[in-house]
């Protein structure tokens, strides 16, 4: 792929080492980790996309983006997530392993690059991308990713949704229902969940980090309470069989994500008791309010402290 296309994606994710090196330098040693994800789309040109089958006809699909799901059958695929653009040509090897049917729709969970970096391409491969009103929003104008310090630039037209909605909007397509729900503020502001019906599958989009501390895009809207309140909304939907895809990490049940949820808000209210208390940022990220999850959620891209220090600003 094209060096500029490379550096598009590369900047729309906006975790750089150079980024990190602009986060307050007590934060410098813990933001190491996030540094590492600027690999990402250069790996997704040549990393094979894995395939599991969820239903009779809907697939997991997973690569070195965001995870993605796919709906195969007589009246066109659809496709949920784009993953980076170096990517294109795997994800469409991948659909073509499942389908010979034509292209039908592309939709996006929220508006960051490893969810929509495919997006121009795919497009041009024949998917209509659908979306939330504010993801092509945030796709047309410049963005900044507050904790890095990234100035993101517009993307191209051809990766611009052109079909978008506002609350919900509904599916009748390859004999099931989806239903496209959009979330309050959370991640982003830009974020919905696909729930498939008939095959019992929701995506959630970056609403949950399966097995890793979250990141929460504080500059486009993203807050601890937000995700919180999004946990709740997903989990009012989904039932005890239902099969979870999260944004990041491997498919999940009910259960794992009302653990994740638990998380989210104990790990909120020990970090608001010590912001009421006066403790400023950096004093209250080194009392480690994370520590009794760090065994089991801290071993992703996101640190304990620098996750401690969003939820700090979000509160």
């Amino acid at each position: 792929m094209p060096d500029a296309i490379n550096r598009r994606n590369f900047l729309q994710l906006g975790l750089t080492a150079g980024a990190a090196a602009m986060l307050p330098r007590w934060m410098n040693a813990q933001a190491t980790p996030a540094a590492n994800v600027a690999a990402g789309p250069d790996q997704a040109a040549t990393t094979p996309i894995k395939t599991t089958r969820l239903g009779d006809n809907l697939f997991l699909l997973q690569g070195v983006g965001g995870n993605m799901a796919l709906q195969t059958g007589a009246e066109g695929n659809v496709l949920i997530d784009a993953s980076y653009a170096p990517a294109v040509p795997r994800i469409i090897e991948a659909i073509a392993a499942q389908s010979k049917a034509a292209p039908f729709v592309l939709i996006n969970t929220h508006w960051h690059g490893d969810h929509t970096g495919g997006n121009e391409g795919l497009h041009a491969a024949g998917f209509t991308i659908v979306a939330h009103k504010n993801t092509r929003k945030r796709l047309s104008e410049p963005q900044s990713m507050k904790m890095f310090h990234r100035e993101v630039p517009p993307s191209p037209a051809g990766a611009l949704p052109t079909v978008t909605f506002d609350d919900a909007m509904q599916l009748f397509h390859n004999n099931d229902a989806l239903d496209l729900v959009h979330f309050a503020p959370a991640h982003t502001d830009t974020d919905i969940y696909v729930h498939f019906h008939k095959a019992d599958v929701i995506h959630l989009g970056d609403i949950w980090f399966n097995g890793i501390y979250p990141f929460i895009d504080e500059g486009t809207g993203g807050s601890i309470g937000g995700m919180i309140r999004a946990c709740d909304k997903a989990l009012a939907v989904a039932g005890s069989n239902t099969k979870l895809i999260p944004g990041h990490g491997p498919l999940g049940a009910k259960a794992e994500f009302q653990k994740y949820r638990e998380m989210l808000a104990a790990v909120r209210d020990n970090m608001a008791a010590l912001k009421k208390a006066g403790a400023s940022e950096q004093e209250a990220v080194a009392k480690k309010p994370t520590v009794e999850f760090d065994a089991a959620w801290g071993k992703g891209f996101m640190s304990p402290d620098a996750f401690a220090g969003i939820v700090y600003r979000t509160l």
